[in-house]
């Protein structure tokens, strides 16, 4: 029997009972499709983790002032002024692994535009710190190194300080007051949204460090001391080496702890990164069983129609009909279920994937290699599912068969 011949005697076996045969592939399609849109779903969500990862910076060394115990009582982070701009500086010089270096000072503040206010959060650093943060500009230039040597009057803005202060107007070279300091606006950043904790990153206004430090919070200590190392994976050894340049610096003993911290925020967005991808493989394997479940649905069809078409493959085989020929018969026939099943789940699975995707606002990523995948699984769970009865059916004694009422 040829492959055309052997197509349309299958279709045409499952079109004497149509709605047995589309509750046998609805079993199929609600399985391919579960697969495919919680591959969808979970590839979507690791997406978002890797853009928070990104978000926290180039390689990100965060260097934290920390605290000491005093008289048996412990400060807090940044209960001490531990870190100066001396301290980013021999950083900068002395740890080949870090490539760029900007101190940190920041707070809350009050920023005033016309008839206009705003209480946001306020950074001091140098340029270099739109590097280490991969934080490119919307608008303008951000100021230079010439600036911070200036201690000049100049800022940058997020676009949420934006949005409160200058609506639809254009905020570039416009003056506001940051505390009472006027500072000219020279550029605006692109929005990057809500950060893992849930903070609102594009609230900030950001500024030269020794602007801030001499006019502004009239400390000369910094919060933070931020850098990039040169690869993701020299992260822990270059803060390790400015751990041991600061120790030495701020003479301490061995015994002593440090008077600062070296955060690893990418620890958890990893985390959630690994986490993210277990729910996936727990959520597909947990719509597999869906094809399981298809799958013995077809089974259980073919041998019905074996039952009912007994008499049939009797005659057949009477006339002269080869066992390959009946098993590849029935065969055909569970692969077909499978197939359109299969392909109904592709088609419902991408509509189901993109409607999710809209209904949470994720931007949804569909590989063709998955969907190419699913058809042939389809396929698969066909053969496997329809082997049985198709053997079953070749076997069938003729005389037997024939007599069969």
């Amino acid at each position: 029997m040829n492959h055309k011949a052997l197509l349309g005697s299958a279709l045409q076996a499952l079109l004497r009972n149509p709605m047995r045969s589309l509750l046998t592939i609805l079993g199929i399609t609600i399985g391919i499709a579960a697969v495919i849109c919680v591959v969808a779903i979970g590839k979507a969500g690791q997406t978002r983790v890797q853009e928070q990862m990104n978000n926290l910076g180039d390689n990100l060394v965060w260097v934290e002032a920390g605290g000491r115990a005093v008289n048996g009582v412990r400060t807090g982070t940044h209960g001490v002024p531990s870190l100066t701009v001396a301290d980013a500086q021999a950083i900068a010089h002395q740890v080949p692994l870090i490539t760029r270096v900007s101190p940190n000072v920041d707070g809350s503040i009050q920023v005033v535009y016309g008839n206009q206010n705003w209480y946001t959060h306020f950074r001091g650093v140098a340029p270099s710190f739109f590097d280490i943060k991969r934080w490119p500009t919307a608008s303008g230039a951000i100021f230079t190194n010439d600036d911070v040597d200036r201690s000049a009057d100049v800022c940058v803005i997020g676009r949420t300080v934006r949005d409160q202060l200058f609506g639809a107007e254009d905020p570039l070279s416009k003056v506001v007051r940051v505390n009472g300091l006027p500072c000219r606006v020279v550029a605006t950043l692109q929005p990057k949204g809500l950060s893992a904790s849930g903070q609102d990153q594009d609230d900030l206004i950001v500024l030269p460090y020794t602007t801030v430090m001499k006019k502004i919070s009239g400390n000369d200590w910094l919060d933070d001391i931020l850098c990039s190392a040169v690869s993701q994976t020299a992260v822990r050894l270059a803060g390790d080496q400015a751990a041991a340049v600061l120790r030495d610096r701020h003479h301490l003993r061995g015994d002593e702890e440090d008077d600062f911290n070296i955060r690893h925020p990418e620890d958890v967005i990893q985390a959630q990164m690994e986490a993210s991808h277990t729910m996936t493989m727990l959520l597909v394997a947990i719509a597999s069983i869906s094809l399981l479940v298809g799958g013995i649905g077809i089974m259980n069809v073919m041998l019905v129609s074996v039952t009912e078409r007994t008499r049939e493959i009797g005659v057949r085989v009477a006339v002269g009909a080869t066992d390959d020929a009946i098993q590849l018969q029935f065969l055909g026939e569970s692969v077909m279920l499978s197939l359109v099943g299969g392909g109904a789940g592709v088609v419902l699975g991408i509509v189901a994937s993109f409607t999710v995707g809209q209904a949470l606002g994720w931007p949804m990523q569909l590989s063709a290699e998955g969907i190419v995948l699913a058809a042939l699984f389809s396929a698969a769970v066909g053969v496997f599912f329809g082997y049985y009865p198709a053997r079953k059916a070749s076997r069938l004694d003729p005389i037997e068969a024939l007599r069969y009422e």
